[in-house]
């Protein structure tokens, strides 16, 4: 077996008798011996301690290819769950090796980003559910409060702690010398809308414009025109978009959004459920998740729970997830109506 291979080479390069390394792991020569012959595999709880006596990763083990070991850290992440520290610094050094080949560089970055983002945002929940008992306890203290609010990503009135200039910056930037990433303008345009710096939008809408023939133009003419109280051309762009047809199902998710935002809710809903019907599979989430939530804000604890299972259902059917944090998180807010109701 490879991982056998993998040990002997190992041992050899410590310069290592079967003896001395089973001495270290605390097994028996012949035990060693299989492993090497392929006869047997170490059992799956000694592959750490393996992995950190020869100072590897249990991927070198099993003497996986660079590709499978990101694929690997990749679904890892995506599964959900905070990371040990060992495990996470384990992970690190791991994709700063990998990041080593040019070919795989981007890859491996884009995957420390998935990371890091992951864990900053599992420790954001707990910091939001040690923050409810603290303003419990604290009996509402002003701190506790505070802190909470931030924890949970609230709105921040300050604009010296809410604006985006740093992003806004290096993005255009970005998109001065990659004027064709779609992406990257989308995501400037955005921040510059959300921050009200609306002339700049519209000179970076115009080279949007001129690569990109979607609905997306024609939306964001609409929010530029609504941040700027313009109700008649903002009414204007809001007809001309939604009777735009053969589009791709974000577009009806978008118009879901937008009649979301105007308090609009039963054609929100109507747009959202239009969008999860054009999408092809394996069908996103997000549409029923909407859905949940605007039930939620109109008290409609029975449409929630139905948009929830929706949700469930997706899950399973499309993606095959049965089980894992998101699927978890659903349920508890299945029965969390269900007790309210």
């Amino acid at each position: 077996m490879e991982m056998g291979k993998e040990i002997r080479r190992l041992r050899g390069a410590r310069g290592l008798t079967q003896e001395a390394l089973a001495d270290a792991l605390n097994v028996t020569p012949q035990t060693v011996s299989k492993w090497e012959r392929g006869n047997s595999v170490p059992d799956v709880q000694m592959l750490p301690e393996i992995a950190v006596f020869f100072g590897v990763t249990i991927d070198q083990l099993f003497c996986m290819t660079p590709d499978q070991q990101l694929d690997r850290m990749e679904n890892r992440i995506d599964s959900g769950g905070l990371f040990s520290e060992a495990e996470q610094r384990q992970m690190e050094q791991q994709l700063r090796v990998i990041a080593e080949a040019p070919e795989l560089e981007g890859r491996a970055e884009l995957i420390l980003t998935k990371l890091y983002g992951s864990q900053a945002e599992q420790f954001r929940a707990l910091a939001v559910a040690h923050g409810k008992k603290a303003v419990e306890i604290t009996g509402g203290d002003r701190d506790a409060v505070s802190e909470l609010a931030n924890a949970w990503n609230s709105y921040i009135p300050d604009w010296c702690c809410r604006n985006h200039h740093a992003l806004i910056e290096w993005f255009g930037d970005y998109c001065g010398r990659h004027p064709d990433n779609r992406a990257a303008l989308m995501w400037l345009l955005d921040n510059l809308i959300d921050d009200r710096r609306l002339a700049e939008a519209r000179v970076w809408l115009g080279k949007l414009s001129r690569s990109d023939r979607t609905f997306r133009t024609v939306m964001y003419r609409y929010l530029i025109a609504q941040a700027e109280g313009d109700a008649e051309e903002s009414a204007a762009q809001l007809r001309l978009l939604e009777s735009m047809e053969d589009q791709e199902w974000s577009w009806a998710v978008t118009l879901g959004d937008i009649h979301t935002l105007r308090q609009e809710y039963d054609t929100a809903i109507a747009w959202y459920r239009r969008g999860q019907e054009m999408q092809p599979s394996p069908k996103y989430v997000d549409s029923a998740e909407s859905i949940a939530h605007i039930c939620e804000i109109c008290g409609d604890r029975k449409g929630a729970i139905e948009a929830y299972r929706e949700k469930l259902r997706l899950l399973s059917e499309e993606w095959g997830i049965v089980s894992g944090m998101e699927r978890e998180e659903t349920e508890r807010a299945i029965r969390r109506l269900q007790a309210d109701a």
